[in-house]
């Protein structure tokens, strides 16, 4: 009996220490953008969260090619991401294919301080199902001061300007916001540009404007090149992620300055992918790296606005040079003037079509 027993507690004490060993993980991956916007995620979000739980945050900046990744690795049964991020078109994909989980936002997601739940705390019709947002960040149009000694372009029309501002632009090698820009270049108002871009005589005027600057572009297809290029004086113009642009200004001191009219903004933040093969430490990761305070202390590090608003209040200084963040949010009055709210769901519609018809177009 006692042999029995010695054997049966045994048995107990490994099923136990299996259950927590399958529970407990010593480091999740965290797939993101790299340079200056994993950085500022590294300062608010994961180190703090690896002091407070012991979970090493593993980098991975593949998430430019995020859905694709996701398609993949559930195709072939193997997910090796814990955590995603994403913008938040291609999280409402992910999402309707399953890919991602779904979330019961007021469980999984702590409140405001306030109380405030946190489905009302987010930024309105932001959370789809499976996506958290964490900035509002923008893309923009930005130039090197040195470039114009005179007057110095302040619109998106400007950057279609080549006679009164001479120099090549650098611009994104995808359709998303290129051909916005276009449209509002060609004299379409901000509020009218989806209308306009639905049609397919909208489509042919776009592309017919970006004819008039094609030879003159130089085309991006990481942030950090966007940011070299101007640098080293091989453009004059160039679009850029705010946050991007914001750190070379500030910790480069670099000469740039942002044209904000015409910025177009849209929402990124986290999915957490189905079979993600540290689940626990993930939803973890995502409820701390998601409240009020680590929502305002990215501020501290890169100018993307926070996607709470129980955090919009909460933003403060940068935290190396101590200068007011406010000014240099997207967000901020003086820059949201005439601002692009970039649509998801007309790309999640159109993005395989517009993308074949641009590469050709690139090709011509």
């Amino acid at each position: 009996m006692k042999k029995t027993l010695k054997i049966s507690t045994a048995l107990v004490l490994g099923s136990l220490v299996a259950a927590t060993a399958v529970q407990a993980a010593d480091s999740i991956t965290v797939v993101s953008w790299g340079g200056a916007y994993t950085a500022s995620q590294r300062g608010a979000y994961s180190d703090p969260f690896t002091a407070k739980t012991g979970v090493t945050i593993l980098d991975s900046d593949q998430a430019g090619n995020g859905l694709a990744g996701l398609r993949a690795q559930a195709e072939a049964g193997n997910v090796t991401w814990d955590v995603l991020d994403i913008l938040e078109g291609d999280s409402m994909l992910a999402c309707d294919e399953g890919l991602a989980v779904e979330l019961d936002y007021n469980k999984d997601l702590n409140a405001a301080p306030d109380g405030t739940a946190a489905l009302e705390d987010f930024i309105p019709g932001s959370l789809n199902g499976c996506f958290v947002p964490t900035i509002v960040y923008s893309t923009v149009i930005a130039f090197n001061d040195t470039a114009f000694s005179g007057d110095k372009p302040s619109t998106i029309a400007d950057v279609f300007d080549l006679k009164k501002y001479p120099g090549k632009r650098a611009l994104e090698k995808k359709p998303d916001a290129n051909l916005e820009w276009a449209l509002i270049a060609d004299g379409v108002a901000v509020a009218d540009v989806y209308d306009v871009l639905d049609t397919p005589e909208g489509v042919d005027r776009a592309f017919a404007k970006l004819d008039t600057i094609k030879d003159s572009v130089v085309w991006w297809e990481a942030g950090s090149q966007a940011v070299q290029l101007l640098a080293d004086g091989e453009v004059s113009v160039a679009s850029g992620y705010n946050g991007r642009i914001f750190d070379a200004q500030v910790n480069d001191k670099q000469p740039f300055t942002i044209i904000w009219d015409g910025q177009v903004f849209e929402l990124d933040g986290y999915v957490i992918p189905k079979g993600a093969p540290n689940m626990k430490a993930a939803m973890d990761y995502l409820r701390y790296a998601t409240d009020t305070q680590r929502n305002a202390d990215q501020a501290k590090f890169i100018s993307y606005g926070p996607a709470r608003a129980s955090a919009a209040p909460l933003v403060s200084t940068h935290i190396t040079t101590g200068i007011d963040m406010g000014p240099h949010m997207p967000t901020h009055p003086d820059n949201f003037k005439t601002p692009v709210k970039k649509d998801p769901g007309f790309w999640a519609d159109n993005k395989d079509d517009l993308s074949e018809r641009f590469n050709a177009w690139l090709a011509q």
